[in-house]
């Protein structure tokens, strides 16, 4: 199953803090052109590096899968950024 929303938090030390959700499934489809060129390069670059396409492709798809339920934890000076993917 592939991941259905994003939340990205922003926590700024001073200041206002943000929340972003973002739905995965309209992201997909306007920039599914963009996803089929992706594959297209990730295909000749299999092939140039020998490697065997659909075991590559298919574990690029497994990563995909396995997004749901992970969460990034980063912080940076005084400024915390929270996503979490379900």
């Amino acid at each position: 199953m592939i991941p259905q929303l994003v939340t990205v938090r922003v926590k700024p030390r001073t200041g206002r803090r943000v929340r972003v959700w973002v739905p995965v499934l309209p992201v997909l489809l306007i920039l599914s052109p963009v996803l089929v060129l992706a594959v297209a390069v990730a295909t000749v670059a299999c092939l140039v590096y020998r490697i065997r396409v659909f075991p590559a492709l298919g574990s690029g798809w497994r990563i995909v899968s396995a997004l749901p339920g992970t969460r990034f934890d980063l912080e940076y000076a005084h400024t915390a950024v929270l996503v979490s993917i379900r």
